[in-house]
């Protein structure tokens, strides 16, 4: 196997006459257009047997992937092509901690559930290959010590994000990854040679390079430009919506409870164009109380298994709580009775079950809104207040109005369907030597590290798929 590979810069020079006949450079044909440039050959590749694999995105799964290529195959030449900077989202994820994975979910099936898009799909070899253990025990190798937190967030023991960003880019400088950031990549097309013809474009001055690569990784996130290349070579594009956000409520009282948390609610979110009943729309877990609404792990998750159906009902909805979650209503009616009976000669809004686990503020919302007022002693509550004060703790029902964005892991639903990609491979099945990781693909978690484990899962997975590729391509140069 021999080809000759060249890389092509092109930028404002010497003018061309007009109607001049197309060129040919190498193996790349340029046509001459009505800006004038001059054309240099640079060599990427110096030697014969030296195969090329682009990587688009130099976020998690591009970086994991290129260096997971480059460990198999040291003979590979790896380009990471990032048009701003590497690893943003590792930066700010986890406030800044970067929630690497979850510790918790050691079992493939039940960590294939925490995937509103890919939860059926990701069942099978996905995880088996690369896991949350072997993500953590990758880390730890490499330098970056971490720890599992009693929710099962997994972050660095530094509790900073660079110590992620140092142990990915450290590794990739010592293999002899390139990356090559402020460029973009803005057309790709599959050659009659089995190779993929790729654009490069630099915004800040005016510059074009064309390459021709043997392998590509698409592992652009959520961002246009990965949808538009899978576009051009074919793909279909699930329309991306956002997913992992908090909820807008209307109600003036509510916002002036901002900062009460709840330890454990129990949340089902109603939706009018959701006829069937989703099991996973129903969540249980911590809250909070935002002025704005209502935010925590339990509104995320909902926000996420709803994501599409939200989007489609302009954000529309209701949300039901029951702030007793371990408690039958009859129990909560109980507990009640007692309390009124006990404390007979108390104002009620200044004395709430301690069984309930509700902060004074909270206590004082939920008798205003059955209508009690501040200065009523527990022997003037009728036995229908407390009736209704306990099916309102149980069943607590709050207008949905609107989405907020959850800054730290804003993620979308939507991109590259799964069903056209080989997911033990991560190779595209419309071109062969075309590979797609991490959130380019219809493919998203919800909080607690699932994404970035989508992310450092497909990353490795493509990686090997490429690295193997190349292994075998450069043993049979090297026998011919």
């Amino acid at each position: 196997m021999s080809f000759t590979l060249a890389r092509f810069i092109l930028t404002s020079g010497i003018s061309t006459q007009a109607g001049s006949t197309a060129r040919n450079h190498g193996s790349l044909l340029l046509t001459p257009r009505a800006r004038k440039f001059t054309t240099t050959a640079i060599p990427l590749a110096q030697k014969s047997s030296e195969e090329l694999l682009v990587v688009v995105g130099g976020g998690a799964a591009g970086v994991f992937g290129a260096i997971r290529a480059k460990t198999l195959a040291p003979n590979l030449k790896v380009v990471v092509i990032e048009k701003g900077k590497p690893l943003s989202k590792v930066k700010i994820s986890g406030g800044g901690r970067c929630n690497v994975t979850n510790g918790h979910c050691t079992d493939n099936l039940i960590l294939a559930e925490h995937y509103p898009r890919g939860h059926k799909e990701l069942r099978g070899s996905f995880f088996y290959t690369h896991g949350p253990v072997d993500t953590m025990s990758w880390f730890s190798d490499h330098g970056a010590k971490l720890k599992i937190e009693d929710d099962g967030r997994v972050f660095p023991v530094s509790n900073s994000s660079s110590s992620i960003i140092d142990c990915l880019m450290s590794e990739a400088t010592r293999l002899g990854v390139s990356l090559q950031t402020g460029k973009a990549v803005t057309t790709a097309s599959a050659t009659s040679g089995g190779k993929f013809l790729i654009k490069i474009e630099k915004r800040t001055i005016n510059y074009v390079e064309y390459v021709e690569a043997d392998y590509l990784l698409i592992a652009s996130g959520s961002s246009q430009q990965g949808y538009s290349l899978a576009a051009q070579l074919g793909h279909a594009i699930v329309d991306p919506v956002p997913s992992l956000f908090t909820f807008k409520i209307e109600d003036s009282q509510l916002a002036e409870l901002s900062g009460v948390t709840f330890p454990k609610v129990k949340a089902k979110l109603k939706l009018d164009n959701v006829q069937s009943n989703i099991p996973q729309l129903t969540q249980v877990g911590p809250m909070l109380v935002t002025h704005w609404g209502f935010s925590g792990p339990v509104v995320l998750r909902l926000s996420a298994w709803g994501a599409r159906n939200l989007f489609s009902s302009g954000y529309k909805g209701m949300l039901v709580v029951d702030f007793t979650p371990d408690l039958h209503i009859e129990d909560v009616k109980s507990i009640l009775n007692k309390h009124k009976h006990q404390f007979v000669k108390q104002k009620a809004v200044n004395s709430c079950p301690s069984e309930f686990g509700l902060v004074k503020r909270f206590w004082k919302y939920m008798l205003d809104r059955e209508g009690l007022s501040e200065d009523m002693l527990w022997a003037s509550v009728s036995n229908n207040s407390l009736i209704s004060v306990a099916s309102l703790l149980k069943h607590c029902k709050f207008k949905v109005t609107g989405k907020g964005q959850f800054k730290d892991e804003f993620v979308t639903a939507g991109g590259v369907p799964l069903s056209e990609i080989v997911l033990n491979t991560m190779e595209s099945k419309i071109h062969s030597r075309l590979y797609f990781a991490g959130e380019v693909l219809n493919v998203d978690g919800v909080t607690g590290g699932f994404n970035f484990q989508n992310a450092w899962s497909g990353g490795y997975i493509a990686g090997t798929s490429i690295g193997k590729l190349a292994i075998n391509a450069y043993l049979q140069e090297g026998v011919l």
